[in-house]
């Protein structure tokens, strides 16, 4: 059983409640979800493809990410998911933003890793991820709703050079 914390609107937690994986989330109460875009110190940008059995299988991510556990802060859950999804260490990362989505109940996190980890070493974890590529910003800005799992991270990418 997957516990998380419940967050407001406005990024407190809820003291006192805890959300359960796969139980129904009371309205306006949230959990944190944290995403990692991976960009390479040669300019390209790591994307992981979703799993067939998962929501949205078979599309492309431009990020590693997933919910935060009980008791895990945005950065600490960030760190775990991308060396869960990617096999890559590393707890340089920098907090690019905050969205809130109502429609899934969850407050993303969206992080920043410029990394020189060997492209060829990206690991898969299974149940998550299939296969991996890395494209430049072009190529990430260019690609289509129907290969992205979510262009959420496409708009901050503009900003990044």
């Amino acid at each position: 059983m997957e516990l998380w914390d419940a967050y407001d609107s406005s990024f407190r937690k809820i003291e006192n409640t805890t959300l359960v994986r796969g139980e129904a989330i009371p309205r306006d109460v949230f959990h944190l979800v944290c995403d990692v875009l991976v960009v390479h110190t040669d300019g390209t940008v790591l994307l992981m493809k979703r799993d067939y059995r998962k929501h949205l299988g078979g599309l492309w991510e431009a990020t590693a990410g997933g919910s935060a556990l009980a008791g895990e802060t945005p950065l600490q859950c960030a760190v775990r998911e991308l060396k869960e999804e990617t096999g890559i260490a590393s707890d340089n990362l920098v907090e690019l933003g905050k969205e809130i989505s109502n429609e899934k109940h969850a407050i993303h996190v969206e992080f920043l890793c410029v990394t020189s980890w060997d492209k060829n070493k990206i690991l898969l974890q299974d149940g998550e991820t299939i296969d991996y590529k890395w494209v430049s910003k072009k190529e990430l800005l260019a690609m289509k709703t129907d290969e992205l799992a979510t262009k959420r991270m496409q708009k901050y990418m503009v900003s990044i050079n």
